[in-house]
């Protein structure tokens, strides 16, 4: 969007925190980026009326008087995006914070009206020639990323995660009159000039600008046929999230939810990692940078920050820059997505970005809805869910976001309106518990109130990876952590032992499958992670044992004889004992389940 000739002025005449209203001079545009002050603050237009507009300020207001001048710059609210931005880390609007290495000099702090920072510079080897003809999306350039390229002197010596110099979606089609030669270049420098069919000259830098709020356009959206891994048998055997899902992770404090978002993030299968600390505590997320700085990727060996983009928008920051945060990062997502990357976002968490909603509109004088929210919150967190997709994108490339918003209902209490809201828009359900967290199982997942939808889609895929049975064991495992909640109420007011054997059956194979299954040790080498194959093979020994302890029932032998069997203790802990590849030793299980339960039916029959 073009600036306007003359950009619009306003003068205040009304300041509440971080929202004020001004008298106009000019015309300016809903969603319009605005500075305030001689400091430049960043706001944005939210209301418009004849005489009046109502600005939202993302930095601190302290010092403000009427008559403070607010200046138009006549494009939506946006942010810079480019090769630069990953593995650093940024406020909620894609500003700077915290210093990476080699940076020692800078300041660490968001000053206020800082803006974005000075371009860095990188690698490109050039995809197209003079004369081409290109399209929005299409590739001009392959970008080497990890360091600075004006210190390698040429692109062989860079290390990270090789990105892409597209066509921003808004440019035209055209066709090639100049593309820079292999080297080094600033990520504001012009690489490239088009030609399109009126005429018009227009240049294609490294970076490109693309407001938060309006969705990056795709050429077509595809199914979720595949599941985004995420090596806890938990999510990807039981309520599995499609590559492009979406999926909401409430619970209470203390329970787990950053942990889990933490460890879905070094180990699920995405090449791209976009967190953001939406109103955390500042601690909290120091604390997780720091790990986020010195945890090796599984995959490349090299730091995991290095494929990471942290947006940090602590308590302490401006409520207002907390509301933009979310939108900022799925922007961000959205442009590792077009590069053809599958990306995850995970938004931790979407009940604080709630609260900053909540503050605002209160001071807006709107009439407050459930819970004191604003009655556009279920249209708000639609908007951000729906996002999430997997996606061809504009120059042809399969790319997906996928999205994972955890949620802090208070006091635990899932009917709160963020959370019931919320449960509308995602495919996964992962419910966390308090008493399981409290009883140090992890993950804390209660598997009665969690759910996904896209599991029938993925049962598919999952018989193709070798698990012909998935879906019928998945079903069995729920069915079975069903009955065992219905029976443990029974078991609390008679005993255990007063229940009849199939009944203590039903329990035993419930206890072997929270325990066996769907435990895992995070600080187990051989447990932490499990691939599909591992998972698979799992599944099946526990559906093997489900079977034959059933069929050993009807053979008269009690539940108690088949506990004390070695085979039940060795099933037992095959997660944390039989390390991924060692299939042999899986197999001397399924042979060992084989032999105990011939040799129980014999004793039996021997008794008799």
């Amino acid at each position: 969007m073009n600036a306007h000739d003359v950009a619009a002025r306003a003068a205040t005449t009304w300041i509440s925190g971080p929202v004020l209203r001004a008298r106009p001079e000019g015309a300016f545009l809903l969603r319009e980026a605005v500075t305030v002050g001689e400091q430049r603050l960043l706001g944005e237009v939210i209301r418009l009326a004849r005489d009046e507009i109502t600005v939202q300020v993302y930095e601190d207001t302290s010092g403000l008087r009427p008559g403070t001048l607010v200046n138009g710059s006549g494009r939506l609210l946006s942010v810079r995006l480019g090769p630069g931005i990953l593995g650093h880390i940024f406020d909620g609007l894609l500003r700077p914070i915290g210093v990476a290495p080699g940076e020692a000099g800078r300041d660490p702090w968001v000053l206020p009206g800082m803006r974005d920072e000075a371009p860095a510079q990188f690698w490109l080897t050039p995809r197209v020639r003079v004369g081409d003809a290109i399209g929005p999306g299409d590739v001009v350039a392959d970008v080497s990323v990890g360091v600075d390229a004006s210190l390698s002197g040429s692109g062989e010596a860079l290390s990270g995660l090789p990105q892409r110099c597209l066509v921003p979606p808004d440019l035209p089609a055209g066709q090639v009159i100049e593309i820079a030669a292999a080297g080094s270049y600033r990520e504001d420098q012009p690489i490239c000039r088009v030609r399109d069919a009126q005429g018009g000259e227009h240049g294609i830098a490294l970076s490109h600008r693309w407001p938060v709020r309006i969705p990056r356009p795709v050429a077509q959206r595809l199914p979720s046929d595949e599941p985004m891994l995420t090596g806890q048998r938990i999510l990807d055997c039981l309520f599995p999230i499609a590559r492009g899902g979406t999926a909401a992770i409430p619970g209470g404090f203390g329970t787990g939810k950053t942990v889990l978002l933490e460890t879905v993030a070094k180990w699920c299968d995405a090449d791209v990692i976009v967190y953001v600390g939406c109103g955390e505590r500042g601690n909290e997320l120091a604390g997780l940078l720091a790990e986020f700085g010195e945890l090796e990727d599984p995959r490349s060996g090299r730091l995991l920050l290095e494929r990471t983009v942290v947006i940090a928008n602590t308590s302490n920051m401006p409520v207002s820059a907390r509301e933009a945060s979310i939108y900022t990062g799925i922007t961000v997502a959205e442009y590792f997505r077009d590069q053809g990357l599958n990306v995850t976002l995970m938004a931790d968490s979407t009940s604080r970005w709630a609260e900053a909603l909540r503050e605002v509109s209160g001071r807006l004088g709107e009439l407050p809805g459930e819970g004191g929210y604003p009655a556009y919150l279920s249209s708000r967190l639609a908007d951000f869910y729906e996002r999430a997709a997997r996606v061809r994108t504009l120059g042809g490339a399969n790319g997906s976001v996928s999205v994972l918003g955890a949620v802090s209902p208070p006091s635990g209490d899932f009917s709160e309106p963020v959370t019931n809201h919320t449960r509308r828009y995602v495919g996964c359900l992962w419910a966390l518990d308090v008493r399981r967290a409290q009883a140090r199982f992890y993950p804390a997942i209660q598997p009665l109130t969690s759910y996904s939808v896209s599991a029938a889609s993925l049962a598919r895929w999952w018989h193709s990876a070798g698990c012909t049975r998935w879906e019928a064991l998945r079903r069995r495992f729920l069915t079975l952590l069903e009955d065992e909640a219905r029976l443990e109420r029974m078991a609390r007011i008679i005993g255990r032992d007063a229940m009849p054997a199939r009944q203590r059956l039903i329990l035993l194979c419930a206890q072997l499958v929270n325990q066996a299954f769907l435990r895992q040790s995070a600080f187990s080498d051989i447990d932490r992670y499990a691939t599909p194959q591992r998972q698979a093979v799992m599944m099946r020994l526990l559906g093997s044992f489900i079977e034959a302890a059933e069929g050993l029932l009807e053979a008269n032998v009690p539940p108690e004889r088949i506990a004390e069997a070695p085979i039940f203790r060795a099933l037992m802990r095959m997660g944390e004992e039989i390390p991924d590849g060692d299939w042999e030793r899986f197999s001397e299980l399924d042979r060992e389940l084989t032999a105990t339960a011939r040799r129980l039916r014999e004793e039996v029959s021997g008794d008799e």
